[in-house]
């Protein structure tokens, strides 16, 4: 264990964002494997919430703030998985980072055909109990705000048509400076 006196490297915070279905999830637990980084997924968060409250609200993202920073304080890699689909949440990860001295790295992941984003969508199945997959509906109507790089950073597009150029994509953003 390093002493208070040691110098440590600066952690990173990986933070993929997507909507529903466009490969989230997978990407990040390549990336896990990978790197050997924490892998923090806010569906298992307030899954978990939802079992002990009615309302989840913003209550998961909050959790797993704490979690990730808690995990960067001590110098340890994070992967959070997570929609991430308006501005607050994206702010959110960057204030994380910020108080924590982490390198931040935000990939967005998409699906350009809607064909295969649908398909994926009806064909998933929950891999947390009490986790319930959106409907193709619920994913149309989620309120997913576009990215906005003045806004909410810059990030790099992940397209997850190919599960093995997305990894390769994704590795890549992680030498950039």
């Amino acid at each position: 264990m390093p002493g208070a006196a040691e110098e440590r490297r600066q952690p990173w915070l990986c933070v993929l964002a997507g909507r529903a279905g466009t490969g989230k999830s997978t990407l990040a637990k390549q990336l896990t494997w990978v790197t050997g980084a924490c892998y923090l997924r806010v569906d298992a968060v307030e899954a978990a919430l939802s079992g002990v409250q009615d309302h989840v609200g913003a209550a998961g993202y909050v959790v797993a703030h704490e979690v990730a920073a808690s995990n960067l304080l001590l110098g340890v890699d994070v992967i959070v998985d997570a929609v991430n689909g308006v501005p607050e949440a994206r702010a959110g990860w960057r204030e994380t980072a910020d108080r924590c001295g982490a390198r931040l790295i935000l990939l967005e992941t998409v699906l350009p055909d809607p064909a295969e984003h649908r398909r994926r969508v009806e064909s998933r199945e929950a891999d947390i109990p009490g986790h319930q997959v959106p409907t193709w509906v619920e994913v149309q109507a989620d309120g997913w705000v576009p990215w906005d790089e003045a806004r909410d950073g810059t990030r790099v597009v992940i397209d997850t048509t190919h599960s093995e150029q997305a990894l390769r994509a994704a590795m890549a953003a992680f030498q950039a400076p």
